[in-house]
């Protein structure tokens, strides 16, 4: 299995080959976001990227944006940047996950390892192949969503998962924390603003694909749910 490290500090990128030849994983490396692009591009079956944002010739926000345009590969981003309002920036713009700078790797790794459960497997095996939710009809075995229209719903590993944890439990309202440790599989720690973030991006993709349909509701200070149809 691939990985696709991607940093312009070759001490970052050298350090992380280590850890992740260590899990067993093939490392891909890259030193700017255009040579990432074209590693990913000669390399199709690269399962997950570790991205660095500020780099020279493109930053790793472009990169994601880029990426996001053919494919839900998971994406970890690593950056000195700490604001809250870098990570949502990230995150909104597709990637899947953020650690920032300094890291401990074996952090990194754990964050990894859970992206690539989430990519490969479901979020429970209890639950019907597929459901039907509202305007929606959502495939376990494919990963698929589409509209009652035919229509398919691009999304991601991780928004898929929060949409089929909802959607395979009507009316059960799940905290933040609850989306998170389902879903990413780890312990929350902090973990609202990225679940929010996650949310948000789902619901629009929804929102556009059914003209508006309100299918996931806020629940004010408790969390998110799914009304039964």
């Amino acid at each position: 299995m691939k990985i696709l490290i991607v940093d312009d500090d070759k001490e970052i990128v050298q350090l992380l080959e280590i850890y992740v030849k260590n899990e067993g994983y093939e490392p891909v490396t890259a030193f700017d976001g255009k040579e990432a692009l074209t590693k990913l591009n000669t390399n199709p079956d690269v399962s997950l990227i570790i991205l660095d944002i500020m780099m020279p010739e493109m930053d790793g926000i472009e990169v994601v944006k880029q990426v996001r345009k053919d494919s839900q590969i998971p994406i970890l981003i690593l950056s000195a940047k700490t604001a809250d309002m870098d990570k949502i920036q990230g995150l909104i713009t597709g990637a899947d996950d953020y650690v920032t700078k300094p890291f401990n790797p074996l952090e990194v790794m754990a964050r990894v390892k859970s992206l690539l459960r989430r990519s490969q497997n479901d979020v429970t095996n209890n639950t019907p192949d597929v459901l039907d939710i509202g305007p929606l009809t959502i495939n376990k075995d494919s990963h698929e969503v589409k509209t009652i229209n035919g229509d398919t719903i691009s999304l991601t590993a991780l928004e898929f998962g929060i949409l089929y944890l909802l959607a395979s439990h009507p009316n059960r309202v799940f905290s933040a924390d609850d989306i998170f440790e389902r879903v990413w599989q780890q312990e929350s720690i902090v973990s609202a603003k990225t679940v929010m973030v996650h949310v948000s991006h789902l619901r629009d993709k929804i929102e556009e694909a059914t003209n508006g349909e309100e299918v996931i509701e806020t629940v004010w200070g408790v969390g998110y749910k799914i009304e039964s149809h």
